[in-house]
């Protein structure tokens, strides 16, 4: 069984550690019984009057549970990691969910948070079939704990920021190195050619997949015969004046 793990709000300003770190160390505690499918980082809308500590991003786990495994059991130690590792003054959420259980409500929940403010009442409503807990602070962070599992069941939004061999391809590697761990490549060029097994994959070291189709889905462009390179690259980290906004705002149920 496919569960869904929302995670948002976990650190501030001084916080050694993001929400989407936080969640892939989570998943290296996971007991036998349950298997991490991938971790996707999902992009909330910097506003100005939406507080968040640098990029205003949440994560969801997708975890495989084994038959006779309990979700308890997962949203205990998962509770139990938050509470032990978010930052004083974060405002954490949590939201678990079977696969089956995530309605067209809250994908469409998830579809709104990525462009303008939502309330904890308005996330409260659309849960009404998945567990949504607020652990701290405002509990602002269930806006965009609910947002994460939302975005990821629709299937086109967010990136991989863990999925099976991932952090240890090789660099450079083959088109073939991606499709063997389960990445698909799509060359994302004007006039775009299809990258081939044996093809080059440059620059490699820094890989995030898309969440294309429900798949990670590595977008590429060309650079040579039989070459490619990631559409996309590392950004620079946030400055602290982008940093300061989550102290600064003061409205109420917004998410983090």
């Amino acid at each position: 069984m496919l569960i869904y793990l929302g995670f948002d709000d976990t650190d501030d300003h001084d916080s050694p550690m993001g929400t989407g770190r936080l969640v892939r160390e989570f998943a290296q505690l996971l007991p036998e019984g349950f298997d991490l499918r991938g971790i996707v980082r999902h992009q909330l809308p910097r506003l100005r009057d939406i507080p968040f500590t640098s990029n205003n991003s949440s994560a969801c786990a997708l975890i495989d549970m084994h038959d006779g495994m309990s979700t308890e059991t997962l949203l205990e130690l998962a509770t139990r990691h938050l509470v032990t590792h978010c930052a004083p003054g974060s405002d954490p959420g949590l939201c678990l969910a079977r696969e089956e259980a995530v309605t067209p409500e809250i994908v469409e929940f998830g579809k709104q948070a990525t462009a303008a403010k939502l309330t904890q009442g308005e996330a409260m409503h659309s849960a009404h079939s998945v567990e949504l807990l607020g652990l701290g602070g405002t509990n602002d962070g269930i806006i965009g704990a609910l947002a994460a599992v939302g975005l990821t069941r629709f299937g086109w939004c967010g990136r991989f920021i863990e999925y099976g061999k991932l952090r240890d391809l090789p660099n450079p590697l083959t088109v073939g190195d991606l499709f063997a761990t389960g990445i698909d490549v799509v060359s994302v060029d004007r006039d775009p050619l299809v990258p081939r097994p044996g093809d080059i994959v440059e620059n490699a070291a820094w890989l995030r997949p898309s969440l294309w189709g429900g798949r990670p889905v590595l977008q590429v462009r060309a650079s040579g015969a039989g070459v490619w390179e990631p559409a996309h690259g590392k950004r620079p980290k946030a400055g602290h004046g982008q940093g300061m906004r989550k102290m600064e705002a003061t409205t109420p149920g917004i998410a983090g």
